[in-house]
């Protein structure tokens, strides 16, 4: 009997020493206990952060330009494909089937990109910016696309959209400072 225990005791001594040299577990000083463990994250979760992130680095910001010298004045480039294709991921999104069972994906052909209004509105204060005009461009986008959906079960088949279009508009405004002084600071 005390041959069993002492086999137990060794066990367990011989674990808590394993468990505390891993670098996980440890007696280190004040610390978080359990919460210290590192906890895996989903990849949906992941993707979804780094996709926020991008967007308010890419899209996010006002850019406030330098005064507008003559009435020939042009708005900015165009939307990106990359900023049409995720306003289109919105509208009409290809994401979260489930392997096997359905899945779809989206293969596109081409995009079209036609400026339909550029307009400048008075001049106005803005809080923390300061006297500016709002300058508005409003685009067109058609995107054209195929689209594939595949089902796995109760009966695999494949559907296949390849003639889909779907238009979208984005608009892309920007402020032009008024009364001199030029900042290139994008607002936040």
């Amino acid at each position: 009997m005390t041959k069993k225990f002492y086999t137990i005791g060794c066990t367990w001594a011989i674990a808590l020493v394993v468990a505390a040299s891993s670098g996980c577990i440890g007696v280190h000083g004040p610390g978080l206990g359990v919460l210290s463990i590192p906890a895996p994250v989903s990849p949906f979760h992941q993707q979804k952060a780094e996709d926020h992130a991008l967007e308010k680095q890419r899209y996010g910001k006002v850019a406030i330009l330098p005064q507008i010298s003559d009435e020939n004045h042009i708005a900015l480039d165009p939307p990106s494909d990359d900023e049409v294709i995720r306003a289109l991921e919105e509208i009409r999104p290809v994401s979260g089937g489930i392997p096997g069972l359905e899945v779809t994906m989206r293969n596109v052909k081409g995009i079209t990109k036609e400026l339909i209004a550029d307009y400048v509105d008075p001049p106005r204060v803005v809080p923390l910016v300061g006297p500016v005009q709002l300058h508005h461009a409003h685009y067109k986008c058609t995107v054209y696309f195929e689209e594939i959906t595949q089902v796995g079960w109760p009966v695999p088949h494949q559907v296949k959209t390849e003639s889909g279009v779907e238009v979208i508009y984005i608009d892309k405004d920007h402020f032009h400072r008024v009364g001199g002084g030029e900042v290139h600071a994008p607002l936040h």
